[in-house]
């Protein structure tokens, strides 16, 4: 894995120039974990800032595995004017530290990191305004803030949590490093809220020290710990999510993402859930939240127990991008006629009708046709119409998503050939078809032709159900020029039907 892993930086400045205020630096570490930092900044001071990220052996990352330090640049609610992407790990060619200079201005800015399976590795933080070109001489300020379940005298039951917050909106060069010493210990660095669960009266001591070297006035902090009463519930609930719904191949939710919410409590229950989205106000959670609008979003979320606990607050990123539009375009039809015509425009013998399809948005599932008043038809080669008389052939087609379209009509006439249409006419008495004697008059059709000589049993057809759909056809316009009905019509289709006309084993 040595040597494999490249830095990937890019930097953007999508905003006019800052006023040129004094340099910072703001540091991130990583180390083997997935789930979080293992410190980051929480505020910063406007203007050109150095951002350091490291992820080496020295922060504590002892397996290579490797960490970005990203910028969102998407989301509604925070500054999108930086672009930064940094690919760090132990084994790189900075050995896992890395520097990128930026300008930042007065806002809020995300980060995480975007390797898969790291998504709870995300955070943000607050820049204030810059205070002008002048040197920085004067400290940062640092505040501490103790919170949790308090009894009627004011001391924390079971467990105090201790906040600290610095900021160097004077000086404005950032602050560089937060300590703390607890009842009198050596001062250490600040990375997370302090947990204090000892029992007693505390002192919490804090300073911070800016990039210009001045370190601020030490501010204490003073509070007692009791422990809580045997059945006194100091515990705050679990919360956790699930991002539901459609992914893409990119993992992105097509459409809408619905988020979650789930919160237990083993000891006085649950008493609330609030969530807060891309930066809104927190609000009761009460059902899945359905997030349909397009782009990258963020959700925090909190549960608060009966005992008034309330648990850490929680994030969620997804992306979602618009589904597409479904087809409800029909496809296209042209039904079109061939054959040999005269000087009337009559098709002399027969006449050959072509279907064809086009759909540019699915695919054609089925093209249909339906001769004169026949049913509808699965077309899969052209139709040849043998019967004399006027004939319409009607076509329609369907795609895959279920759209029909509109019927497309042809209407033709086929004429015989003169006195010699049939130099020896069928002069049977009855249709006989493969030796089925139907019973049927074998009527003169016109033009010196019989019913026998149209059915053409003894032509040579390309398997035997094109052989029946010609005996269809000739039957049909038949049938439409008063020459058979309806029921004379299905005997003789009947009897095509039982034959073996067409078949390889005649």
């Amino acid at each position: 894995m040595k040597r494999l892993l490249l830095i990937l930086a890019s930097l953007m400045l999508l905003a006019p120039a800052a006023p040129a205020y004094a340099a910072g630096t703001l540091t991130w570490t990583a180390d083997d974990g997935i789930t979080a930092y293992k410190s980051a900044p929480t505020t910063a001071t406007a203007g050109a800032t150095t951002i350091v990220f490291e992820n080496s052996a020295a922060t504590g990352n002892t397996t290579g595995m490797p960490h970005t330090l990203t910028f969102d640049t998407s989301t509604e609610g925070y500054n999108h004017d930086v672009s930064l992407n940094i690919l760090a790990n132990p084994f790189d060619a900075g050995n896992g530290r890395h520097e990128a200079t930026v300008t930042l201005t007065p806002g809020r800015y995300r980060y995480f990191c975007s390797i898969p399976g790291h998504s709870t590795m995300v955070g943000e933080f607050v820049v204030t305004d810059g205070p002008g070109p002048d040197p920085d001489t004067t400290p940062p300020t640092v505040t501490a803030a103790a919170a949790g379940t308090q009894d009627a005298d004011g001391n924390y039951v079971g467990t105090a949590t201790v906040t600290v917050t610095a900021a160097d909106n004077t000086g404005g060069s950032g602050v560089k490093t937060v300590e703390y010493s607890l009842d009198g210990g050596a001062f250490q660095a600040y990375t997370a809220p302090v947990a204090v669960t000892a029992a007693g009266s505390h002192t919490f001591r804090s300073r911070a020290t800016d990039n210009a070297g001045n370190v601020s006035a030490v501010g204490s902090l003073s509070f007692a710990v009791v422990a809580p009463a045997p059945d006194e519930d100091t515990t705050p609930p679990t919360v956790n999510h699930t991002v539901a719904g459609t992914r893409d191949t990119d993992g992105n939710y097509v459409g809408s993402a619905t988020a979650t919410l789930t919160a237990t409590d083993d000891d006085s229950g649950v008493d609330r859930v609030e969530y807060s989205l891309d930066g809104a106000a927190f609000t009761a959670y009460t059902a899945p939240v359905v997030v349909s609008t397009a782009g990258m979003h963020m959700l925090h979320y909190r549960a608060t127990d009966k005992a008034g606990n309330t648990s850490a607050e929680k994030m969620a990123h997804f992306t979602v991008v618009p589904a597409e539009e479904p087809d409800t375009t029909p496809p296209t039809v042209v039904a079109e006629v061939d054959g040999e015509e005269n000087e009337n425009g009559a098709y002399v013998g027969r006449a050959t009708v072509t279907v064809t399809a086009n759909d540019t948005e699915s695919d054609v599932a089925t093209i249909q046709y339906a001769l004169d008043a026949g049913a509808w038809l699965a077309y899969a080669q052209p139709v040849v119409v043998t019967g004399l008389g006027a004939h319409t052939v009607r076509a329609r087609a369907t795609d895959t998503a279920g759209n029909t379209s509109p019927e497309q009509t042809v209407t033709f006439t086929v004429v015989g050939t003169g006195s010699d249409a049939c130099e020896v006419p069928d002069t049977r008495t009855t249709v006989i078809i493969g030796g089925d004697d139907t019973g049927v008059p074998n009527s003169d059709t016109g033009d010196g032709c019989t019913i026998n000589d149209l059915i053409d049993e003894y032509a040579s057809y390309p398997n035997h159900a094109a052989f029946v759909r010609h005996v269809e056809t000739v039957t049909a316009a038949l049938v439409a020029g008063g020459t058979l009905t309806k029921r004379q019509q299905g005997t003789i289709v009947r009897a095509a039907a039982r034959s073996d006309i067409g078949s390889l084993v005649r």
